[in-house]
């Protein structure tokens, strides 16, 4: 999860900015808690996924 679309109960600003001592703290942990492919977009991952796979069928064909 990311703290882009989330809104701040205690100011009600977007967590990113940070504008509050609330904000802040839940920006750092979000940050904290985040894995590795946190940043990766959705489209990187099918981007990958379709390398992924013709590698697979370029060695299949390969070693046939």
């Amino acid at each position: 999860m990311t703290c882009d679309r989330l809104v701040c109960a205690n100011c009600a600003g977007p967590v990113s900015e940070g504008r509050c001592p609330v904000c802040r703290a839940n920006r750092a942990r979000l940050q904290q808690q985040q894995n590795p492919f946190a940043a990766v977009s959705p489209a990187t991952l099918v981007v990958l996924l379709a390398a992924m796979i013709a590698v697979l069928v370029v060695a299949r064909h390969a070693f046939a």
